[in-house]
């Protein structure tokens, strides 16, 4: 649909959210946000941090489009701890910019709920606070739900989901004979960073790569998964819609 003018995209965009009445639409949609350095690069930027600032603009457009649809929770993948070990100016200037987005879904008029989940402990102790201070400010809002995914890895979610519970049944008095037993896939679950929401029906990721690169490991078992070539800075409320379409014609088997 890139040949469509684009005084004909809201026109589309109305085609589709007509399509989606009575589809069964996601509750919990998880975005891998991707492609910003190659997007600067490709639009002829020599300064990569221009695709990143892009790209933080786009989150809450992404936000402000739910309001049309069913969704519920939003979960972003903004930073991995993989990212954590690219150059020291760029990590420097992902935490500004991350930080700025918690910052302006806080203030703005979204009334979102914003929430981080992460390995918070690997981020500059400055960073942290300016996060957590502007997402205190969000908590009795009850618009979108919206996770923010940084210093964020699957794997180490787990590993740190099992040494909290393995904590709490030590602190009752559980013995090690006892506590393999208590050890179940509810029970990590209540530990898990997002515990107390459902888990994602859908995951979208853009820029083309094809894989969860350790994203909601756990809370992905059942998800559908939804792939664009299209970058994030330039992804679209009707690439957005054309998700929750695709998704509403899926069977969701779960497994069985």
């Amino acid at each position: 649909m890139n040949f469509v003018p684009a005084l004909l995209y809201p026109l589309y965009e109305a085609r589709l959210l007509r399509g989606l009445k009575g589809k069964p639409q996601p509750k919990h949609v998880a975005i891998m946000a991707d492609g910003n350095r190659r997007w600067a690069r490709e639009a002829g930027f020599t300064d990569i941090s221009h695709g990143h600032r892009q790209g933080a603009k786009k989150i809450g457009e992404m936000i402000s489009w739910c309001a049309d649809t069913e969704v519920e929770v939003v979960t972003i993948y903004l930073l991995s701890t993989e990212n954590l070990k690219r150059q020291e100016a760029e990590v420097k200037l992902l935490f500004d910019i991350i930080s700025d987005v918690v910052e302006t879904l806080s203030t703005g008029d979204l009334g979102c709920q914003v929430r981080l989940v992460g390995h918070l402990d690997l981020l500059p102790d400055r960073v942290v606070e300016r996060m957590r201070q502007a997402a205190e400010k969000t908590q009795k809002n009850s618009g979108v739900i919206v996770n923010v995914a940084v210093g964020y890895g699957g794997r180490q979610e787990i590993v740190d989901a099992v040494q909290d519970l393995v904590r709490a049944e030590a602190a009752q008095g559980t013995t090690a004979e006892d506590m393999a037993e208590r050890v179940t896939a509810e029970s990590i679950s209540h530990h898990l960073y997002t515990k107390g929401l459902p888990d994602p029906d859908l995951v979208i990721r853009t820029s083309g790569e094809q894989r969860l690169s350790g994203f909601l490991l756990w809370q992905a078992a059942y998800s559908e998964i939804w792939f664009t070539d299209t970058y994030w800075p330039a992804f679209r409320k009707l690439d957005f819609l054309r998700a929750l379409r695709d998704y509403s014609q899926r069977s969701r088997r779960f497994g069985k």
